[in-house]
């Protein structure tokens, strides 16, 4: 078996950094559209979008991740992905491509108590002098399996 394995990676800027999400969990990049506040929501839950005819709540990942808020403009993108069947909107400064990361080039997070956005990462990877954090939604979007 070849140890140059690729995995595909959307790859999405928060500021400066690069995020990315398996390609098998994102099933379209939408832009901005009209979205629906829920009363009493986390702060991080920015409302529902009708996409399609499915309602599906949007996050703001920069909230989420601990960032400072950032207005919505013509390069933000919601990034819709889908994780134990549950699909969430993830609101991003904006998506850039789809890139092929070696597995080997992906290292483990470090380990840090005082850094909340560490949980939500499952590695890091390199890739073109970029480093790329790589987002695990099951913690992301909390969901207890």
């Amino acid at each position: 078996m070849a140890s140059n394995i690729q995995d595909k990676y959307v790859t999405f800027n928060l500021g400066k950094e690069y995020y990315g999400l398996p390609i098998e969990n994102v099933l379209s990049i939408e832009k901005p559209s009209k979205r629906t506040r829920i009363p009493n929501a986390p702060d991080y839950v920015i409302g529902l979008i009708n996409l399609r005819g499915e309602v599906i709540p949007v996050i703001d990942l920069r909230t989420k991740l601990g960032m400072e808020k950032n207005d919505v403009d013509k390069n933000s993108r919601i990034i819709i992905v889908k994780e134990n069947e549950i699909v969430v909107g993830l609101m991003v400064d904006s998506s850039k491509e789809v890139l092929d990361i070696n597995k080997e080039d992906i290292d483990k997070p470090p380990s840090s108590e005082n850094n909340p956005i560490i949980e939500f990462i499952s590695g890091i990877g390199k890739k073109d002098e970029r480093l790329i954090m790589i987002l695990n939604l099951m913690k992301l979007l909390d969901l207890r399996s």
